[in-house]
């Protein structure tokens, strides 16, 4: 068995454990399917758990259940002990766990080379666990002081401790997510809600999505298998790389990006399959005659969506859609005061929590401190775009086309720091090509402060924003 795993590993170029983790990770569809034919409520959350269980230690070993285990309990006795502030206990002690997990294993130069633990699947726990017990707080609140994702999602009635287990672990959808939420968990479980059987009404059936997803992933892993050789990270400590020109160091700055990103189009695409299957990732039905199954709640990623975006702040829509939703949701929102607009503080503190979830290395932080700047930049440009009035429609097109580039030069320019982790090699690959997906953001803001859209046009485009 071992030399047949070896053999696979070398076939396909990586280590054994990667392999160990893919194998398991792709083995959530057929046990996401397993799910469906469980019978019984108790016996549901009963194989949810179990199977999560399991599938974590084929994947990292006995140590990462015990890992899991900890924020899990944290959460729960948050929940049962202190129920008035159970949300902020929770965010403070999972994040607290994470954090210290990320140092003492360092995953990032893991990953880097190759490698795999269980912090990655630790990370989308501690979403799941603190977003439960923040929608059991939002229980006690009245209903005129929430907002409409929180009316949503709020729970008044604790969860057992199998259906919390069940929800945290269900299936294995902890290794990649996407996240969802504690209540749509029970309602699909329990065949309530949009999951409910109607008389006479169409059943929705996940087999063409989930087989989309899966093809999608096939040409994911194909694309990333056959680009990374070319374009290796490397390259950016390489004396070649150096002798090059600008422009030649900025396209493989674009290339390298685009390359990594094929990765995680391929890793989201397997949990979307695996989440559709199940039929945890129904979400309605469209408006159109005859009616057709909606499977959004799954989505983690619009491929095209990133690699064409005309505006940086489309971006949080494309990009593991289900972790910005859930940072718009638990962080972004909540910073807001009554009364107060949302402005750029809120925008860093999302982006800098985001940053210290995937880990406390350098370019995390230096890569989402300057995703902030690049979506600040962008709505600058969009601003000034949306000023623009319709006899003027070449000088409209070009302010669309100069925010598409943009976009594009800002994202794989700062992706840099996101894949290379080290403050050292950061710096050196920006300032290769003279920082200008620095520059150019600060650039923007600044010049939003001296040329100003008209009143009623910039109203029109923040409502459109």
């Amino acid at each position: 068995m071992d030399l047949d795993m070896e053999a696979m590993a070398s076939a396909i170029g990586v280590s054994i454990p990667v392999l160990r983790f893919l194998l398991c990770f792709v083995a959530t569809i057929p046990v996401s399917f397993m799910h469906r034919l469980t019978p019984g409520r108790l016996g549901k959350h009963l194989y949810a758990a179990g199977s999560g269980v399991i599938l974590s230690y084929l994947s990292f070993g006995f140590s990462s259940n015990l890992h899991f285990l900890v924020p899990m309990l944290l959460g729960y006795a948050s929940m049962v002990l202190f129920r008035a502030y159970c949300g902020t206990l929770t965010f403070v002690l999972g994040f607290g766990y994470l954090i210290g997990c990320h140092v003492y294993y360092m995953s990032g130069d893991a990953w880097k080379e190759g490698g795999i633990d269980a912090t990655g699947a630790l990370m989308v726990l501690t979403l799941k666990v603190i977003s439960c017990a923040i929608n059991y707080n939002d229980g006690l609140l009245k209903e005129e002081e929430l907002r409409e994702a929180q009316k949503r999602n709020q729970l008044i009635k604790l969860p057992s401790l199998l259906e919390y287990f069940g929800y945290c672990l269900c299936c294995g959808s902890h290794f990649a997510g996407p996240v969802y939420e504690m209540k749509d968990y029970l309602e699909w479980t329990e065949r309530k809600g949009i999951w409910a059987r109607s008389e006479g009404g169409p059943s929705p059936s996940p087999y063409g999505a989930a087989i989309r997803a899966i093809l999608q992933a096939a040409f994911c892993m194909a694309m990333y298998v056959y680009l990374v050789p070319h374009f290796p990270l490397s390259r950016f400590t390489d004396p070649v790389y150096q002798e090059w020109g600008f422009w030649k160091r900025l396209s493989y700055q674009y290339m390298s990006g685009s390359t990594a990103r094929w990765k995680y189009y391929f890793i989201w695409s397997i949990s979307e399959a695996s989440i559709i299957i199940s039929g945890l990732g129904f979400s309605g039905w469209t408006d159109t005659s005859p009616p057709k199954p909606r499977w959004d709640r799954a989505k983690n990623v619009d491929i095209l969506g990133v690699e064409l975006a005309k505006s940086a702040v489309e971006l949080p829509l494309v990009w593991n859609i289900q972790v910005s939703t859930w940072l718009r949701h638990y962080v972004y929102e909540r910073l807001i005061q009554k009364g107060k607009k949302p402005g750029f503080f809120q925008l860093l503190a999302t982006q800098t929590t985001s940053a210290v979830w995937h880990g406390l290395y350098p370019g995390y932080i230096i890569f989402f401190v300057q995703s902030a700047l690049m979506i600040a930049g962008s709505r600058v440009i969009y601003r000034w775009q949306q000023a623009v009035p319709p006899s003027k429609a070449l000088v409209k097109k070009m302010l669309v086309f100069m925010n598409f580039a943009y976009t594009v030069l800002v994202l794989n320019y700062s992706a840099v720091g996101f894949m290379v982790l080290s403050l050292h090699e950061t710096i050196a690959a920006y300032g290769s090509v003279y920082y200008i997906g620095t520059i150019l953001p600060i650039l923007s803001i600044l010049l939003g402060y001296v040329i100003k859209p008209a009143r009623s046009a910039r109203s029109k485009a923040r409502k459109e924003q």
